[in-house]
């Protein structure tokens, strides 16, 4: 009999508990309901104390605002940072709460390098590929030029860089660099001469055959008087190269048994 009235008290305190804990929660959801903890300021910067040159701050706010959902304490702030970052010139946003009811977003900016793939999209220092106005791009810094199959964008501003301090040596910087579909690499120069280095036998190829360029150019140079259009850097035994001076045409130097 007593084990009887233990056991109904115990299920009368757990009931009781429910309740309690079921009024606790329809309390909590009552108060995060109520309009003053309606979003009502949304602060927008850029990080640190970089300023926003291609964000303006009032136009990403007014096309971000429609996206989010719920007040200060149901809004979902990843949905939020990925509705600033779908804004042209966002690479990167962050966001948070501010009581009772702002939202802070801190935003960077991509920093522009060239174009990339057919020249509609713009590729960042960064390596990240974004759509943006290529009039606004041109006016931070003078494009430089990046192809390659999707996905390799890393790889080929890896290269760039590799190529820019290369042939630095030669007081020249690459203005164009592509990867083929067929792995193999190329670069146009700020001369307007195009080199042919071919695919990738070792982690050394490129650099080898870059060198190897380097240490002929001046001799190129002073009998060519700067009229080359390209040189082919494929061959093992030596190099083949194309001039503008029509009595020189298209001419090898050293045998060569084959591209690679």
């Amino acid at each position: 009999m007593w084990q009887d009235v233990k056991m109904m008290n115990n299920i009368a305190n757990a009931l009781f508990g429910l309740v309690l804990l079921a009024l606790l929660v329809s309390g909590i959801w009552w108060v995060i309901q109520r309009p003053m903890f309606t979003i009502k300021v949304i602060k927008v910067h850029g990080d640190g104390a970089v300023s926003l040159r291609h964000v303006n701050p009032l136009t990403i706010r007014n096309a971000a605002l429609p996206k989010i959902k719920g007040n200060f304490f149901t809004a979902n702030l990843d949905a939020v940072r990925m509705a600033f970052e779908a804004v042209p010139w966002v690479r990167k946003a962050s966001v948070q709460r501010e009581w009772p009811d702002k939202l802070v977003v801190t935003l960077v900016e991509h920093t522009v390098l060239g174009t990339w793939g057919d020249g509609e999209q713009l590729i960042s220092v960064d390596g990240d590929v974004f759509t943006a106005n290529l009039a606004e791009a041109e006016e931070d810094a003078e494009l430089i030029s990046l192809n390659g199959p999707d996905g390799s964008e890393k790889e080929v501003l890896a290269r760039y860089l590799d190529f820019k301090k290369w042939f630095a040596r030669i007081s020249l910087a690459p203005e164009e660099v592509t990867y083929s579909s067929r792995y193999a690499w190329s670069v146009k120069l700020n001369n307007g001469m195009r080199v042919e280095l071919g695919r990738i036998q070792d982690e050394t190829t490129l650099q080898n055959r870059v060198n190897k360029l380097m240490t002929v150019y001046p001799q190129l140079l002073a009998s060519l008087q700067d009229s080359i259009e390209s040189v082919d850097m494929r061959y093992p035994n030596g190099l083949a190269l194309k001039s503008s001076q029509s009595s020189l045409g298209s001419k090898k130097l050293t045998k060569a048994s084959g591209k690679t």
